[in-house]
């Protein structure tokens, strides 16, 4: 399985950006090919190396808090506080699992 990883964008060059996971994490070389143009402080997801999409920077946030959710489990941590927006709430379905009968 291969798991996408939040980026921020530091540095731009013609198909390549410099980007890193968090503030002061080692940067990295992003092929942004697949994404177009970026821009400094844009979120991407990146697989292996490569920019698959732009995130907004509230989608960046929950998809890393979902690793670190998973990080955690990992190490038999709690990891309910990784999922707030979840808590008190039951996920709704998606629409072609919804009924559709009355």
């Amino acid at each position: 399985m291969c798991i996408g990883i939040p980026m921020q964008v530091i540095a731009v060059h013609e198909y390549v950006a410099m980007c890193e996971q968090a503030a002061g994490s080692l940067p990295e070389t992003v092929d942004t090919m697949l994404v177009g143009s970026v821009s400094v402080g844009d979120w991407l997801l990146v697989y292996k190396g490569a920019a698959r999409e732009h995130l907004t920077p509230d989608r960046a946030q929950q998809i890393t808090q979902a690793l670190q959710a998973l990080d955690a489990v990992r190490h038999g941590h709690d990891f309910e506080g990784f999922f707030t927006d979840l808590i008190e709430r039951e996920p709704p379905l998606p629409a072609h699992l919804r009924s559709t009968s009355s």
